[in-house]
């Protein structure tokens, strides 16, 4: 038994007329393709619908599967309670899933839910299929914090687990694709909105599934995107097989993106295992950011290295310096990080995401070398909003450093700039502080929001503000 198809389904909640109440009628294609799907799904006869939503129970660190019987849901939230569905579990299938990610090292599981109820990016699709198929069994699995590779991953867990238990499932990938595609819209216009989405309906056109894995995260986030991890599932339970892709809709008359896609399975291809690409691509791309690494950096990654793998400080002592800035890109630094001081701050992403970030507002070792090698290692261990970091996970961590300069005060938000300076904040005993040109950071008022509320200090209270510059080292 197998996976017999997959799809990519958007879940806006005005699809439904009784919430729509008319509205849905601007998205008429959207409703012709989804009908199809559904009418598809059906006609094949699956054993299990295993749908793949971005609002159900999400961690960061674990792939939740929704446990027990079964569960129902409504569109109360959306002010139509009368549209009801109920579905069962493949708790069989969902036990092999469990069983095999903890062989394979994935943390998936049924662990942490607290509310039952069938959320509206699961509902839609299954409101969808009732029209042919009354109480499908189905089982629902959400996203995580994870890479794109460990949900490759899990999808190809899900198709084994298919084959182990005599299934055959059909995998159904909710998400809506943009957020960001109308200045009118409810969410604001961003220029990668656009960019996203061509890029996710090429990929259903070309059934090209290294372009899930590959997106640029903060290309993917300034773009609102809801679904690309489900469809990084998605492509992972369809790994090694043939498929034929149709892009079946796409509109985004609201401010965002609507896709429907289909894969139908037509055998088997040896050729489409885009994870072992992905993880190529990947570990040349890293080789290629250490061979032009800075003094800083390099010295940041041999302090969290050492650290990690030996749970023991880096020793200044034991750190040729001039030796090491022979093996770093750009001007000779040794002697500026072993004379000067300077207060640092080290930042560690992974997938392009934040792993671990700490520094110094202002110096407090003997100097900005051994700030460095300190920080890092605070960065990695010491960042209360992460676990530390792991011996597999150094290779795929990458760094970059902040030597800040001397803060001065300012007399007026006016003086600020997020782009180009640093502010620090403070009231009474509190202060805060937040580096300049920072994703996401557009505007000053943004800047010293960020910055009062990593203080703990309350809204409203007067705030003395300083300024100050960076040299940043990638």
């Amino acid at each position: 038994m197998a996976v017999l198809a997959g799809y990519i389904v958007p879940h806006p909640p005005l699809i439904i007329p009784e919430v729509g109440k008319g509205q849905e009628k601007i998205i008429s294609d959207t409703v012709t393709a989804y009908d199809r799907v559904a009418r598809e799904i059906a006609e094949m006869s699956p054993d299990t619908i295993v749908v793949l939503s971005p609002h159900t129970v999400v961690y960061a660190d674990y792939f939740h599967i929704s446990p027990g019987k079964g569960a129902c849901g409504n569109m109360s939230s959306f002010a139509a309670p009368e549209v009801s569905l109920k579905v069962l579990y493949d708790e069989v299938l969902g036990d092999a899933i469990c069983r095999l990610s903890e062989k394979k090292g994935i943390p998936a599981g049924y662990l942490g839910e607290e509310n039952k109820h069938l959320d509206h990016a699961t509902f839609i699709p299954l409101w969808f299929l009732d029209k042919y198929v009354k109480k499908p069994t189905i089982l629902r699995i959400g996203p995580s914090g994870l890479s794109p590779a460990d949900h490759y991953e899990l999808g190809k867990i899900i198709a084994a687990a298919s084959r182990e238990t005599g299934r055959d499932i059909v995998i159904v990938a909710s998400g809506d694709l943009s957020h960001k595609l109308a200045s009118d819209g409810p969410y604001g216009f961003s220029p990668d909105g656009p960019v996203f989405d061509k890029a996710v309906t090429d990929t259903i056109e070309s059934g090209d599934f290294s372009r899930f894995l590959d997106m640029d995260p903060a290309m993917c986030q300034r773009a609102a995107e809801c679904g690309l991890r489900t469809f990084q599932i998605l492509a992972g339970a369809l790994d090694g097989l043939a498929v034929r892709s149709t892009l079946l809709s796409y509109e985004g008359p609201f401010g965002v993106g609507y896709g429907v896609g289909s894969f139908e399975v037509t055998g088997e291809d040896d050729s489409r295992r885009f994870k072992e690409k992905y993880l190529e691509e990947q570990a040349g791309h890293m080789a290629m950011t250490r061979a032009g690494e800075s003094l800083p950096v390099r010295l940041a990654r041999l302090s969290l290295e050492t650290y990690v793998d030996t749970g023991e400080f880096l020793q200044m002592k034991d750190v040729d310096m001039e030796e090491l800035s022979k093996t770093c890109k750009g001007d000779d630094m040794a002697a500026t990080l072993l004379t000067g001081r300077a207060g640092t701050f080290v930042s560690l992403k992974m997938h392009g995401q934040l792993r671990g970030c700490i520094g110094t507002t202002a110096p407090v070792r003997e100097n900005t070398a051994a700030e460095i090698i300190r920080n890092a290692v605070s960065a990695g261990a010491q960042d209360p909003r992460f676990p530390a970091v792991s011996p597999e996970e150094l290779p795929l961590i990458t760094y970059s450093v902040d030597i800040l300069g001397e803060a001065e005060p300012v007399d007026s938000p006016d003086q600020l700039d997020p782009e180009k300076y640093g502010v620090i904040v403070s009231h009474g005993g509190r202060r805060g502080l937040l580096l300049p040109d920072l994703e996401g950071v557009d505007t000053v008022k943004e800047q010293i929001d960020i910055a009062r509320e990593k203080a703990g200090i309350p809204r409203g209270k007067p705030l003395s503000l300083w300024r100050f510059k960076v040299t940043r080292f990638r």
